[in-house]
This record gives C-alpha cells, structure tokens and sequence, in this order.
C-alpha cells in the first residue's frame, strides 16, 4: 500500500471531519487475520488522516499467550507489510499503538469480562467482534452480563461482523439474542462492501445530479446486472465455504447492498434510519419467489479444473477442506423483479462466483433502446447499446457507453465511451475500506451499517431459493475455472433476450 506524497494526501479538516471521540476500540480476535489485514491498516490510515482522538486506546483479547509489546510487533509487522518502509508515518502508528494493551482470555469466561471492565474504567468502547460467527451471540451475552453494555458512563457499542446468519431463522434468531441485550442503536452490523466508496459515491450520483434521477425508473431503463465476480478460488478457507457457499456468503449482504442502493427511493435525508428504511422498502417489494419460481429464477454452480491468470486451479471438490462429493455452489446467478411503481418489468439480474476469469463488481444499467425509424435508409442496422456502469473494483469509476456517428459519408454507428476513474481524478490514500465504517461506529453513524429488519429482509428474499436447493431438486451445473460461468447462467438472460456482459 503505496503513501502518496504529502502534498497529495487528503486533509480531513478539507473534509470537515472531526477526530472521533476519545474511546477504548476493544478488539476480540485481536491476533486474527481481519485484525492484521484491515483493522490496522484501516486504524492506520484514520491516524493519518487526523480523526483519531486523543483519548483513543486499544485493547486486544485473544487466546494467544501474548504481551502488549508481542502484539505491537506482530502488528507493525503487519502494517509495514501494507505499506512502503520509504512511506511509512511513524508518528501516525505510534498514534495507533501507542496506548495498546493486550488481554490473554476465553470469551466463555465471565472473568474475563470483568477484567475488561476493570481495564475500560467506566470510559466509551466499541467493542469489535473479530471472531467466528458462532461467537457473536455468546460474547454480546457475555459483555451484558459484565454490565459492558451499559452506556452511562460513556457510549458502549458492538460492531458484528459477517456472516449474519446462513439463513432466516437463523438471522432473526441472532437478531433476538444480541437486541436482548443491546439497543438497535448500540449494534453495528458490518459490510465491508459499504465502506468502499464507489459504493457510497451511488448515493451520491444518483441524487446530487440532476440528469440522471429523471431517468431512473422502467420507462427508460431495460434491466439491471449486477455482478461480483472473484478471481481467487476457495483457497485456505474451504472448511468455511464448503459449509456456506456463494448464496449465502456474497448475495444477501454484499449483492443486496449494491441492489437496494441502485433501486431505493429518495429517502429526506442521509441520516441512518432514512436511508435504511428506504432499503429496506426495495427488498420487501421484490416479489416473492415459490419453489417453481425459485428453480426457475436460480442458478447454482461448481468451478471444475481451469486455469486464472495463467496459474492452474484444481477443481473445487479437489480443494483441501471441501467434500470429494460437494454440492455447494461456487457460483450463483438470480433474477429479481422489484413490484413497485419504479421498477415493475425491469429485471434486475445478480451473478458473483469464485475462480472467475477475472476480478470484476460493476453495476450494469441498460437503457432502452432508442426507435430506428430516423435511420431507416442509412446504414445503421441495429441500434447501439447504452449502458450506464458503475465500477466498484478494481478499477473504481463509472462509465457511460452510447453509439456516435462514424465519420465519413455515411450514416453509420459505433459504442464509444466516457468515463472518468477515482484514480485520475482524486488524490486519495490507498485504504482497505474499513476507514470510514470504523470511524462512524466510533462517532454513532450507522448510515453505512445493516439494521436488524435489513438483515432479514434480505434473507427472506432468498430463503425460498435455498430451500429449493436443498433438496438436490435444483441441477448443480459447472464452468471451468478462469471462464464467464456456467452456460446455465447465460441461458437465464437468454430466455429474456438479453445477455451478461462479457467480464
């Protein structure tokens, strides 16, 4: 992670953000791989950027035997592995770790609870679970019975990372058990992909310009694809995929949260609940999907043996931790329709898959087609396509494709494009996109966090599909690694007249 030049960074005072206020950031998991890949180069880069308070601690738990001055040196291993030697800011790291403690302990040990109670002395903490899944609910329990989640003395609140749930029950039963013990307020539900900030820029785009909002409903627009596509197959994590599969672990959270920004309505202001009860609106007016339509409407799939990059990939079933007999999907495509008076006949269509040909998460809008009569007697045969892409990563920006006359004496059309990348046009830090998702938890901003109803939502939508699917009803099809997909997906947008974009 190369530092820009001094001169090039971003001021926060430019920006009108103040330090956060003085809190503990209580870390469980601390000696995790989140913690070293995205927490500390997040907290780093808040350090740079001026909106770490003065009061700003840290204290880690985990179970590794461990002293503070241990985990300091297992993290600034870390960070100088993110960032350049020639770049790096001492002064802004010291800001990082230089009020950082460690506690050795079992989250299932009430005392050890009562110690971090000693340690936070009454003072605000947001406390970050950087742990399995199963462990959320039991240490939200554990910190209510430690009374931690009492705010009298200073804010307490909960950052809850993903998964949330592998299905609906299972989602509004973690909802029960963390909203027995904190407010709504309190929990902060975590999904990374909204600290990006091509994904915040959507809001941006879509109500600070005039010229596009006009446009944005089922008069002009013919569908919308949206698509996370990965390079990198399972890897080290095949216990956990095999057991979750892309359904669950990239649709209901990341794909949904691409979805209801694109389609939501205005809300009256940014605030968090405007804008989540506006998200909210989205998925409850997706039609609901029964089993014939769920098999219909779904597509589920497993890489086989390829090639990404010109590295060989083993086929999944091959992969160390995945069943030889797997009927988890690497790959999952779906169409959703939105009955509402915006959106009703305007497809929308979501793929994501892993050992993709390449690294790829646009947001597709295809515009109708414009009438041909004017150029009945020229040469222009068909019209072009005019899309609208919005590119989340890798190569963050947004693109608009139109047809222009080819020069020359006749009438002909060809797909030119304008686009402007983030790269080019601002001068910004390279950052892991927690940045901003740590910085409103500490300042109580959860505009970019999922709320409980959000959650579910977004799991009753697909919870017909899965159920669908685990019946062995549904065919499981195959792509080779380093491919567009399935050809099943393809036929999906086929029967419809209309196709995927190429990756």
């Amino acid at each position: 992670m190369m530092a820009p030049p001094a001169s090039d960074r971003p001021r926060a005072s430019a920006r009108g953000a103040k330090p956060a206020p003085p809190c503990t950031l209580v870390i469980f998991g601390a000696t995790g791989d989140l913690t070293s890949r995205l927490l500390v180069p997040a907290l780093y880069n808040l350090a740079r950027w001026g909106l770490l308070g003065d009061g700003f601690s840290i204290l880690g738990i985990g179970r590794s035997a461990l002293s503070a001055e241990d985990l300091k040196d297992q993290l600034g291993e870390a960070i100088r592995s993110f960032v350049s030697e020639r770049g790096f800011d001492e002064a802004a790291w010291d800001r990082v770790v230089g009020k950082l403690d460690y506690l050795q302990g079992d989250v299932s040990d009430p005392a050890l609870y009562a110690e971090i109670g000693r340690r936070l002395d009454g003072g605000a903490a947001l406390f970050y679970l950087a742990v399995a899944a199963p462990l959320f609910g039991p240490i939200v329990q554990k910190l209510g019975g430690a009374g931690l989640a009492e705010d009298a003395g200073g804010f307490r609140r909960v950052v809850v990372e993903k998964p949330f749930g592998h299905d609906l029950e299972s989602a509004q039963a973690l909802n029960r058990e963390i909203l027995a013990v904190l407010r709504e307020d309190q929990v902060f539900r975590m999904d990374h992909f909204l600290g990006k900030e091509t994904v915040q820029n959507i809001l941006a785009f879509r109500f600070g310009n005039g010229f596009f909002e006009p446009l944005w409903n089922r008069d002009r627009i013919d569908h919308v694809q949206i698509t996370v596509a990965e390079a990198v197959g399972v890897e080290r994590r095949g216990t956990f995929y095999d057991a979750t599969g892309a359904m669950r672990d990239m649709i209901p959270n990341h794909l949904f949260q691409l979805f209801t920004l694109i389609a939501m309505e205005p809300p009256i202001s940014f605030a968090a609940d405007d804008v989540r009860n506006k998200k909210e609106e989205v998925l409850a007016a997706v039609r609901p999907l029964d089993r014939s339509s769920a098999l219909r409407n779904a597509v589920r799939a497993q890489y086989g043996a390829g090639a990404v990059g010109g590295k060989l990939v083993a086929d999944y079933r091959s992969e160390p931790d995945v069943a030889p007999d797997s009927t988890t999907e690497t790959y999952a495509a779906l169409r959703l329709d939105i009955d509402n008076w915006r959106w009703a006949g305007v497809p929308f269509y979501l793929r994501t898959g892993k050992s993709m040909i390449r690294r790829d998460t646009e947001i597709a809008i295809r515009f109708k087609e414009a009438p041909l009569a004017l150029f009945r007697d020229t040469a222009v045969a068909a019209p072009v396509a005019n899309w609208l892409v919005l590119q989340i990563q890798p190569d963050e920006g947004i693109t608009l494709e139109f047809g222009a006359k080819v020069p020359g004496p006749q009438v002909k059309l060809d797909r030119v494009s304008m686009g402007f990348k983030y790269r080019d046009h601002f001068h910004v830090d390279p950052s892991t996109g927690y940045e901003t998702l740590i910085y409103d938890a500490m300042t109580g901003d959860a505009t970019l966090y999922q709320r409980a109803d959000n959650i579910e939502a977004g799991w009753r939508v697909v919870q017909p599909i899965l159920d669908a699917w685990s019946d062995g009803a549904a065919p499981m099809a195959r792509y080779s690694a380093g491919s567009q997909g399935p050809a099943e997906a393809e036929a999906l947008l086929a029967r419809d007249g209309r196709a995927w974009r190429s990756l």
